[in-house]
């Protein structure tokens, strides 16, 4: 393990020969760069859990590459899909300003890259540094194509926190041992829910606590005495996941690639899509400390995997080969110790330029469904609850994503791919977290299947305002938006009542991905300055494959740097 100052070259040539082993943080490239990256989709063999399998990935790397740049670079990856399966790649956390064609969720920005093509995507860090990362954006290849994305600050721009002694990237995930694309198609056709993962990872890792997995084991080397950095991202595909490390404190310096005033915790809990900086100091006794990886499931009635993931952090000078000491995780269902590290979570600076005059106000409610059974083998087709077929909407719409990306059909005027009228509102006010009028099995369905969309104007200052519903069971939902990062303004359990909402206009953290809690609310702020098609949906995938989400259009504002450019040439055609 090399010192934090050691020099560039060396941290690239040590990240070049050992990928994820070693992630050792040294001084910054500089800045306004270019940084080329080349990614071959590829079919590689993997084994994991007593069993290997083919599965798809980048470079044949499991997690796959990492991607490094410096805030205000231009990044340019090229992906050729050397794969049957057809592919994109999504840049989570980029707001991807005047550069919409490149952000890649599939039939959203663009038709898939499909077998034997390329794309090259072609994006600047405007003014973002922090942790991301990247991962596919169609079917559910995200559950193993995925990979960091670091962006450092410019050169001579310190953090807002002591420099740790190094930083380490970790990457909770799944793992099934049945390949992800059939099993989608399978679940599709179940018309139930998923089967839950064989496995939780750490940086593809399971961890002693599954079958064959006492070696396939993630650690961390520490030194007595120094703080490290650690960069958690969620990439797990339908499940949230608490983190702790045992008899360690962890500092939250950053969610979702933005600063925060320090909030120290025994656990933090991360959905699909969310990322965050840690910090630790190892001022334990010389030992081996597990870091575990558990489930947080709020849903009642869903079967998931309950078995943690665990990685190691290890003293050196401790005894080889020692017992690790257990990490103590929060019960799966632990829902105040959710609210309690959002609680915590603040802006670094205050005040933020949030939003205070609104334009544009929406109320979205998200929830799942349960449409009625119409298969002539309902024991087949039909194993949602109560024989039904489940399904998941935003204002009672269940999205359908069209033949070709929305984006291309607005861009050029094509007719017929989707329509301008998702619902600023419910259709119907009512207890929406306690049930009623959906009392199953009646009225559970969603009113509506199709791609609508929902319309802003350059400059348009937006307060959304997301609420759970108990139409089946309430959840917490992990919501991501595309293009955007926005204020979380305030927060609470129940339905939404304005007069009861204690808003923070003062310090809110700046995020892309919230969790709107389960049986609450979220109320969020945002200036639409970002022309283009944005998608917004739940990052739990089995949730926006049953049609949770919608898409915002934001038109063009004046002159060329509110205008969204021509498409690349080389975009992907369906």
């Amino acid at each position: 393990m090399v010192n934090f100052y050691t020099s560039f070259q060396l941290w690239l040539s040590i990240l070049l020969i050992y990928g994820y082993n070693v992630l050792v943080m040294a001084q910054w490239p500089s800045g306004g760069s270019t940084r080329y990256y080349d990614f071959k989709v590829q079919t590689t063999r993997i084994a994991k859990l007593c069993n290997s399998k083919d599965m798809v990935t980048i470079n044949g790397m499991f997690p796959g590459p990492v991607v490094y740049a410096q805030e205000d670079d231009k990044i340019i990856v090229k992906v050729t899909n050397e794969t049957p399966y057809n592919t994109t790649i999504h840049w989570h956390g980029v707001r991807q300003k005047l550069s919409c064609w490149f952000d890649g969720p599939s039939y959203i920005t663009q038709c898939p890259i499909q077998a034997g093509q390329s794309f090259t995507y072609e994006f600047t860090m405007v003014k973002q540094k922090g942790t991301f990362f990247w991962h596919a954006h169609i079917s559910w290849l995200r559950a193993t194509v995925y990979g960091a994305l670091v962006v450092y600050p410019k050169s001579g721009v310190p953090y807002p926190f002591k420099v740790p002694y190094e930083e380490h990237i970790l990457i909770l995930g799944e793992y099934w041992l049945e390949d992800v694309v059939q099993l989608e198609h399978a679940t599709a056709a179940s018309g139930g829910p998923p089967t839950p993962a064989n496995a939780f990872t750490i940086n593809g890792h399971p961890g002693p606590n599954y079958n064959c997995s006492n070696t396939d084991v993630y650690q961390i080397d520490v030194v007595s005495g120094k703080t490290y950095m650690l960069r958690l991202i969620h990439a797990g595909l339908n499940v949230e996941s608490f983190f702790a490390i045992a008899n360690h404190k962890l500092t939250i310096v950053e969610a979702d690639a933005e600063y925060t005033k320090p909030f120290t915790t025994d656990r933090v809990m991360l959905g699909p899509g969310q990322t965050m900086i840690v910090l630790v100091t190892a001022d334990q006794p010389l030992g081996k400390y597990s870091m575990a990886m558990g489930p947080y499931m709020s849903a009642k009635g869903v079967k998931f995997q309950n078995i943690s993931s665990i990685a190691y952090f290890q003293y050196l000078g401790a005894v080889p080969n020692s017992f690790s000491l257990p990490a103590k995780l929060p019960s799966f269902n632990d829902n105040l110790a959710v609210m309690t590290v959002m609680d915590g979570l603040r802006s670094l600076s205050s005040p933020v330029n949030v939003p205070k005059k609104i334009d544009r106000e929406l109320f979205v409610t998200i929830g799942l469904n349960v449409q009625k059974c119409h298969s002539k083998t309902p024991k087949k087709n039909c194993q949602g609850v109560n024989n039904g077929v489940m399904a998941a909407s935003m204002n009672n719409i269940s999205f359908v994503k069209p033949k070709i990306s929305v984006l291309e059909a607005y861009y050029k005027g094509i007719d017929g791919y989707f329509t301008e009228d998702f619902p600023g509102a419910p259709l119907k006010f009512y207890d929406f977290v306690n049930g009623a009028p959906n009392i199953i099995p009646n009225n559970t369905e969603a009113i509506l299947n199709g791609t609508r969309t929902l319309v802003l104007e350059y400059g348009t200052r937006v307060q959304l305002i997301l609420q759970d519903t108990g139409t089946v069971t309430t959840e917490n939902h992990p919501i991501h938006l595309h293009g955007y990062s926005f204020y979380v303004v305030a927060y609470g359990t129940g339905n939404y009542y304005p007069q009861n909402a204690n808003f923070n206009l003062v310090d809110p953290p700046f995020m892309n991905t919230i969790g709107v809690p389960v049986g609450g609310w979220a109320a969020v702020r945002f200036v639409a300055d970002n022309p283009g098609v944005w998608f917004m949906h739940c990052h739990l995938d089995i949730h926006q494959s049953w049609g949770l989400g919608t898409v915002f259009v934001v038109k063009n504002g004046k002159g060329e740097l509110e205008t969204l450019p021509h498409p690349p040439a080389d975009l992907p055609q369906c």
